[in-house]
């Protein structure tokens, strides 16, 4: 019952956190205005990540014994919720983001010492371990996990979206292990999220509208890694095959890694903005904003599912990783010969009533914040 209560006052105190925000956020400049690269409507508050942070903040000070490090993790989150708040409105380089990010990861390993180490046995061939290599494996994994999630902040609804199916997924995953409470945290940033999902999409009204902004963006990958670590490495009470972790980010981490081995590929630098990421190719398929959501957000889902019934039926992990390189294979070569757009054209010329039923009017606000466009590592995405 009381967690129930307490679900209740982060999903309200999340609510009025936007609500009141959204209102402060112009005379702060905390805006994303439309330019030839943003093409929303209007000026957009970027306040949804504040909003979260602060009601996740509030549980976890009033909460401390839920999670272990609970003031460490309250410091981290609020570092990075200030640094993506300076980011939003001054729109700072990307060095400086990335010290800060691997700053914070040394604090969390010098305090906690939890670090990607343990990969398990993902060849088959006996357990792994990256040894002295695990600190610069960790800087790069909470970097990337924080990135992947920015990256994919592309349209309304997408990022929140993508975060609820992790955390609803993780929750899952240590229910079957019997670790509950730590369950119910992955819930309770599932209840912040909500009250964002339904402001972002419009529910509410399109003049309450807001953005997640880097602030937001930064928050939910550094989350997402911090419990990922905790629930698969040995001296963080593991409870989760490392193997699994890559399933439940799996669309993320996916859309990220192709995206940047493209932007080298082609000379540039990976923090070089552009539009190829997933959600892009789909709008430019046809596609739209409404049908580009529901396909990601149950592409995730699908990705989701197979690792927690991998780990419900301790499928090899050896089998799960291939499995999830060839996934990964498939994506690339997918996005690399426009699959979405041939999909799209072959439903739309045998059925063009089901692909309108899924199809939303393209629109000048078909990407959901700045994130959307600018598509930069550690920026908008």
């Amino acid at each position: 019952m009381y967690m129930f209560i307490d679900l209740i006052f982060v999903f309200f105190f999340s609510l009025c956190m936007l609500y009141s925000l959204s209102k402060v956020a112009p005379a702060l400049g905390l805006v994303d205005t439309p330019n030839l690269r943003k093409q929303h409507q209007g000026r957009i508050p970027l306040v949804g990540g504040i909003a979260v942070s602060l009601a996740l903040l509030t549980y976890f000070i009033h909460s401390p014994n839920i999670l272990a490090h609970a003031d460490l993790f309250v410091l981290c989150i609020t570092v990075l919720v200030i640094l993506g708040a300076i980011d939003d409105r001054f729109d700072m380089p990307v060095a400086p983001r990335l010290l800060v990010q691997a700053g914070i990861t040394i604090l969390v390993i010098a305090n906690t010492h939890m670090q990607l180490d343990y990969v398990g046995n993902i060849f088959g061939f006996g357990d792994m371990h990256f040894g002295p290599l695990a600190p610069i494996i960790t800087i790069l994994a909470v970097i990337g996990a924080i990135n992947a999630f920015n990256m994919v902040d592309g349209i309304d609804g997408l990022l929140g979206g993508l975060a609820i199916i992790t955390f609803t997924g993780m929750a899952i995953v240590l229910n079957l292990h019997a670790l509950h409470n730590l369950a119910f945290v992955c819930l309770v940033v599932v209840a912040a999220l909500v009250p964002y999902v339904m402001f972002n999409l419009g529910i509410l009204g399109h003049k309450r509208k807001v953005f997640m902004g880097d602030a937001g963006s930064m928050m939910i990958g550094f989350v997402v890694i911090w419990f990922l670590l905790t629930m698969t490495q040995p001296d963080a009470s593991a409870t989760m095959r490392p193997v699994t972790a890559l399933w439940l980010i799996g669309l993320p981490l996916m859309d990220m890694t192709a995206i940047m081995f493209r932007r080298i590929k082609r000379g540039q630098s990976p923090f070089t903005p552009d539009r190829d990421h997933l959600h892009h190719i789909c709008l430019n398929a046809g596609i739209g904003k409404t049908g580009t959501l529901f396909v990601i957000c149950s592409l995730a889902a699908v990705f989701a599912c197979f690792g927690i019934i991998g780990e419900y039926i301790m499928l090899p992990e050896s089998i799960m990783f291939i499995s999830f390189l060839f996934t990964f294979a498939v994506y690339t070569y997918a996005l690399k010969k426009n699959w979405p757009h041939h999909i799209a054209q072959t439903v739309l010329n045998n059925s063009p009533s089901t692909l309108s039923s899924i199809r939303a009017v393209r629109s000048p606000s078909s990407t959901s914040s700045s994130s959307s466009v600018t598509d930069e590592v550690a920026k908008k995405g």
